[in-house]
Order: structure tokens, then sequence, then C-alpha cells
């Protein structure tokens, strides 16, 4: 069984076209995907439903912290640390 997976790409009446790089058309323009402070971008759609946000740069924001980078790359979960568990540490 054969299958393909594109990621960076989507289908209109026309045909297939590459999505851009960034979706950040404001100024001063957001950080990059591959900034560290890259969660500081805006978010452009949101679905709390599902538990994930899109920022302008690109990146897949979930609700427990985790990232998809638009190049596939997986960020896990990095939540600080509460008061709790930080008197136990």
């Amino acid at each position: 069984m054969r299958s393909s997976t594109q990621f960076d790409t989507a289908s209109s009446a026309v045909g297939t076209t590459r999505l851009p790089d960034s979706l950040c058309t404001h100024s001063p323009t957001c950080p990059t995907a591959d900034s560290t402070d890259r969660e500081a971008a805006q978010v452009v759609a949101t679905y709390p439903e599902q538990g994930w946000s899109l920022l302008c740069n690109s990146v897949l924001l979930f609700e427990d912290t985790g990232e998809l980078l638009p190049n596939g790359q997986i960020i896990a979960p990095h939540r600080p640390l509460g008061a709790e568990q930080l008197a136990t540490a």
C-alpha cells in the first residue's frame, strides 16, 4: 500500500499551491518559526474546542504547550512547573 503526505501544500480549484512560509502581514513582523520566542507570534486562527491555535509564523500551538513547526518538527509540551511542584523538586 502506497501513500503520500503533503505537509506544505493546499488544494484549490485551480490546483495545488504552496502555503506561505509566514502568515505575518503586520509591522513589526512576528518572530519566525525558527526563533526561540516563536510563541510570541500573533494568533491568526484558534480552535479551542480542538485544543490548538495557528500563529502567524505558521506554528501550530497546542493547549498543552506542545508545538508543530512548519517543517514538521515536533516540540514537546513545556509547561512551567507550578508552585507545588517547585516545593517538592
